[in-house]
């Protein structure tokens, strides 16, 4: 490991590009979690759900679900109830396995998550609306080669 001193130049400039992304996303999660909150009534960890589900509209298992959404099953587990509750998804027992639950989004939450990710993507298309196409492509490759090697 290099000691202090013995660190490049580079090292400041990476801590100030690690800093800005920071900032950034501090930025960005603000702007969607007070939209979300005012304009539909829900939080960023419901949204998140209702897209996973989105993206599966065959459901997915509770453990998929908080694998992909990269949480506990308890974290999962207290907003898929108050989900079912207001009949955006459904819960749905798995053939074979007891312990096993499927959750999937219903027609309501469907078109539900259809209206909260319209906005979101409103959202973020102003936030970002800055920079141009050649500026997006850039951030986007730069940025998708964090973890690249995870």
């Amino acid at each position: 490991m290099k000691t202090p001193a013995a660190l490049s130049p580079l090292s400041k400039q990476r801590l100030r590009v690690w800093l800005r992304l920071l900032r950034a996303h501090q930025v960005i999660d603000t702007r969607v979690r007070e939209g979300l909150r005012s304009d539909h009534g829900s939080t960023l960890p419901r949204f998140d759900v209702l897209a996973a589900l989105d993206r599966h509209p065959d459901g997915l298992r509770m453990s998929e679900l908080s694998a992909k959404l990269r949480v506990s099953n308890g974290n999962v587990t207290g907003i898929v109830e108050r989900l079912a509750s207001d009949g955006l998804i459904e819960r749905v027992a798995i053939q074979g396995d007891r312990r096993a639950t499927l959750v999937r989004l219903t027609p309501a939450g469907k078109d539900r998550f259809a209206g909260m990710a319209a906005e979101h993507e409103r959202w973020i298309d102003e936030i970002l609306s800055d920079y141009d196409e050649d500026e997006l492509r850039t951030m986007n490759a730069l940025l998708a080669r964090i973890g690249e090697d995870d």
